[in-house]
């Protein structure tokens, strides 16, 4: 891969030039300069004003040529009808010419032609796509796909942040739909991989040194097992800047977020003693949720209000609390915000909506500012509030909730919490903390992951977002979380239209999700499909061992039930384990003449407990296998519970022994299955009753993060 150190400062010239005559593209020429200056190959060129000079130059250069227009106005060439490939002779060059120049007035009578590009012809090989775009959440990305007319029929295209490492642009490689045609198919030759991997890294380093570089697209790029050549680049500029976001070192987060999650004391502005009232509510909660901090409520009318002593400010509460939950209406909250941030609280937990939410952006932005100039973080607002059960606080209007756990929960909405709260009041599930983010006018996901990512009690993060303010501090967050704990997200908006107007293939290609889906994987997320997957991957992976190796055996009571596990690997980036011989002897030994070993292995339904036993001894044993799917079908030989209480008794038998191997479960039968399920997941076997996906879908999610944090 080149190493060669890019010529800036010729770039520099180019752009400012071009920006300084008003333009927001490129001309081809420009474009050769700018990619001459950082070592990206493209066909040697030059610019023809006559007929005259295209003949000379196509001599000069060597047939066969390709002639293209060069004017400021004319993006899509093609269109335009400014392109002419393949010429052979003098002649077809000048009727090329010709016809280029005419079609082009025709086209937009008014754009500048500034003459015709002749072109060297570039080698045969596979057309890909590279470029950059500009993401308003996670800034510059580079885009890589398969090429020519191919990127507009089958949008086969990653995407990953800019500027890309090689192992980056590696992974791109190997991340489209069709890489094995990169591999060579059919007796073709393999591309050189390292010289279309060096090709990512700089354009991405390109786009990511000069921040009016709005877009970047070569497309087709001509790999071959020879290298890389582009024959067409187009390059956008622009003059907006993002505008800066205020940041937080590591060290302050954890500090502020530290007094948040742990807090001393704290203050409840708008506190009430008449029920029904949000200050009332979080009142109760704090109190009877048994919080063994000190609970100051603030209401200039009051003097007393559920058996504590009220103040009429905020500024009279003893000492310095390190929360205050905001319980008032909207337009009260900024007077109320200066008086904490001259007390020197440092979070401001703001409950009450009224703001950016319902089109007040004056007035969230006049917040964020009491807050910056005061040092005071702001959670919210438009928010339930947030539960931090290791510390029995429960600072919300909403139903407490008390089983401390390893799993904690954000969601960027209200109604999405009660989800989350429902779903692990019924299923009984630990966790650490509930936080709503409502607006994010500051704190939101990177401040949580932060925070998370150190926090003894975690073991598992899920989060649902709408957005990311920034996308770049969120995937830095993620990426020191996961080698540490996984980390769940369930980004909605997935299907919403967001491929928009561009002058570019890799614009137009760059749609919300699609980046969002590719950067989130790089970062090491995992994306969960929709609720219930988000919620049931944070339920299960704290239960589940990490695996040590990607052996997957299914042992099943009901052949159906294991066509369908097969399936469900399969969809969720597993594999079926190939069973050696000796281990298939071995199993064998245990199931009747009729079953079938091999992988699944199917012992039938009518086999007793000691059956099921011994084969997911068998499987936990075997140094080999590193995984076991199970699929029970209940009968009276086998009965739910007696399956369910052995299926325990063994993993937890092995695992005191130190084998420790993921062990998930598919339970089909009558009511009685729903209850040995609930007895294996408390047991540590992740078990679902009447679905063979959930299960294995689960034992996915685990291998995706093993793979991210290294531990494969």
């Amino acid at each position: 891969m080149d190493s060669t150190e890019p010529n800036q400062q010729a770039v520099r010239a180019v752009l400012d030039a071009a920006l300084a005559a008003g333009r927001t593209a490129l001309t081809a020429p420009e474009g050769k300069a700018v990619t001459d200056a950082y070592g990206i190959p493209t066909p040697a060129e030059a610019l023809a004003e006559t007929v005259d000079d295209a003949v000379a130059l196509a001599d000069r250069i060597g047939f066969p040529v390709a002639l293209k227009i060069v004017s400021p106005e004319i993006l899509h060439k093609t269109e335009a009808g400014g392109v002419r490939i393949g010429l052979n002779s003098t002649a077809e060059v000048r009727g090329a010419f010709l016809s280029i120049v005419t079609n082009v007035r025709a086209y937009d009578p008014k754009a500048r032609i500034l003459g015709v590009q002749v072109q060297q012809m570039v080698p045969a090989g596979t057309e890909v796509l590279i470029g950059t775009v500009t993401d308003p959440t996670f800034g510059k990305i580079v885009a890589f796909g398969l090429g020519g007319v191919l990127v507009e029929v089958l949008k086969d295209v990653t995407f990953r942040l800019a500027p890309a490492t090689r192992d980056d642009a590696l992974s791109m490689l190997d991340g489209i739909r069709a890489a094995e045609i990169l591999r060579g198919v059919r007796g073709g030759a393999a591309v050189d991989r390292e010289a279309l991997a060096g090709l990512v890294v700089k354009v991405s380093r390109l786009a990511a040194d000069f921040p009016e570089i709005a877009e970047v697209d070569l497309n087709p790029v001509f790999a071959s097992e020879n290298g890389v050549m582009a024959a067409d680049v187009r390059i956008l500029l622009t003059r907006e800047v993002p505008a800066a976001r205020r940041t937080y070192t590591r060290e302050e987060i954890l500090a502020s977020m530290g007094r948040l999650m742990k807090p001393a004391s704290v203050a409840v502005i708008g506190a009430s003693g008449e029920q029904g009232k949000i200050g009332n509510s979080v009142m109760r909660n704090l109190i009877d949720g048994g919080f063994p901090g000190e609970i100051h409520p603030v209401n200039p009318k009051a003097d007393d209000i559920l058996g504590r002593k009220a103040y009429k400010s905020v500024m009279d509460v003893p000492g310095e609390p390190d929360v205050a939950v905001f319980a008032i209406p909207a337009k009260l909250v900024p007077a109320a915000l200066e008086e904490v941030g001259r007390k020197g609280i440092p979070n401001a937990v703001l409950i009450p909506s009224g703001f950016a939410e319902s089109g007040e952006h004056e007035l969230q932005t006049r917040i964020v500012s009491i807050g910056e100039e005061y040092g005071v973080r702001l959670l919210g607002p438009n928010i339930y509030g947030y539960y931090s059960t290791w510390q029995d606080l429960c600072a919300t209007f909403c139903t407490p909730y008390d089983v401390k756990g390893g799993v904690a929960l954000t969601s960027q909405s209200g109604g999405i919490g009660m989800a989350i709260l429902g779903f692990a009041r019924t299923t009984r599930t630990g966790v650490s903390a509930i936080v709503g983010l409502g607006n994010k006018s500051d704190l939101d996901e990177d401040d949580l992951l932060t925070w998370f990512g150190e926090d003894p009690n975690t073991d598992c993060i899920a989060m649902h977002l709408e957005d990311l303010k920034d996308g770049r501090a969120f995937v830095d967050a993620a990426r020191a979380t996961v080698p540490k704990k996984p980390v769940v997200v369930l980004k909605a908006g997935r299907t919403a239209a967001g491929a928009r107007a561009a002058g570019s293939h890799t614009g137009a290609l760059a749609g919300d999700d699609a980046v969002y889906d590719d950067i989130l994987r790089q970062a090491g997320v995992i994306r969960a499909p929709g609720l219930g997957e988000m919620l049931e991957y944070a339920r299960a992976l704290p239960v589940m061992p990490t695996p040590r190796g990607g052996n997957v055996v299914i042992i099943t009571g009901a052949g159906g039930s294991g066509v369908l596990l097969s399936d469900a690997l399969v969809d969720n980036g597993l594999s079926l384990m190939e069973i050696p011989p000796d281990l298939d002897a071995a199993f064998r030994a245990f199931i009747p003449p009729f079953g079938s070993a091999g992988n699944p292995v199917d012992i039938t339904g009518g086999e007793p407990p000691s059956t099921y036993e011994a084969t997911i001894r068998l499987g936990l044993e075997d140094p080999r296998i590193h995984s076991l799917v199970l699929g029970y079908w209940h009968t009276i030989v086998t009965p739910p519970m007696v399956f369910a209480e052995l299926t325990a008794r063994v993993v937890a038998e092995f695992r005191a022994r130190g084998i420790h191997k993921p062990v998930v479960a598919s339970l089909a039968g009558d009511v009685e299955v729903e209850e040995a399920c609930q007895y294996l997941f408390e047991r540590g076997v992740v078990a679902y009753p009447y679905t063979t996906e959930k299960p294995v879908a689960a034992l996915g999610a685990k291998y995706q993060w093993a793979r991210a944090a290294g531990l494969l």
